[in-house]
């Protein structure tokens, strides 16, 4: 299902499939609603159970890779240069002690980078049997790639905070990126019917109650008729 899908479903559930073009519910607010209930629920099944389905899982393709100052001061020299990816890399829903970036690895998609803390990429190079391979590790939303020269793309999959951050990336012309509502949302199904529980008994009921404003003043109609009302008195 798409997300657009998803949040006219909801959007039906709540109108009892009478929904019109005057509806004062966004749906832009639904699927932010839904977004959000999908970071949760991912983090609450992970915790629970220890498993991360496929489906949850999004792959930003080839990443390009860029030769930057190490140094954290601008215009001072630095000891040595590093590789970052050119973007930065979407926000991960978190896990129980560790980001959701699934997999870092070469562009075939199989071969694999381990990530490492970025505190300890200075002892590396003492490291007897390991110094010269690659290690990826994250300072703010960039990725770093240690031992990167002569390398230029690498391959990043994750579970995303924002499905539609990653129509950033990867080829929509060969069907290799997620192009919004023309997509799958990136969620299983049976998680949905949980996420449709807790909108229609949260937010959505309270949006669903609400007053709109037929006389077209911009205000509340339980105002409008209590401001007729004492006219009348």
């Amino acid at each position: 299902m798409t997300l657009n899908e998803i949040a006219y479903n909801l959007l039906n559930l709540v109108r009892g499939g009478r929904s019109h073009h005057d509806e004062h519910i966004s749906l832009d607010q639904i699927k932010f609603n839904i977004k959000h209930y999908r970071a949760v629920f991912i983090r609450r099944d992970y915790q629970k159970n220890g498993f991360r389905s496929r489906h949850t899982e999004q792959d930003l393709g080839c990443i390009r890779l860029e030769r930057v100052n190490a140094s954290k001061c601008c215009g001072l020299p630095a000891p040595s240069c590093v590789y970052r990816t050119v973007q930065p890399i979407p926000k991960t829903i978190r896990y129980n002690f560790s980001e959701a970036i699934t997999h870092v690895g070469d562009i075939s998609g199989v071969g694999r980078i381990p990530m490492v803390e970025s505190n300890v990429i200075k002892f590396l190079s003492y490291d007897k049997y390991t110094k010269g391979k690659y290690k990826a590790f994250m300072i703010e939303d960039y990725m770093y790639i240690h031992n990167a020269d002569g390398l230029e793309f690498i391959n990043i999959r994750g579970v995303f905070e924002d499905p539609e951050e990653v129509s950033r990336f990867g080829d929509c012309a060969d069907g290799g990126c997620y192009e919004g509502d023309k997509s799958h949302f990136p969620i299983p199904l049976d998680m949905i019917q949980t996420i449709n529980q807790g909108i229609l008994g949260g937010e959505l009921k309270l949006l669903a109650s609400s007053a709109s404003d037929t006389e077209n003043d911009r205000m509340q109609d339980p105002q409008t008729i209590m401001r007729a009302s004492n006219k009348q008195k």
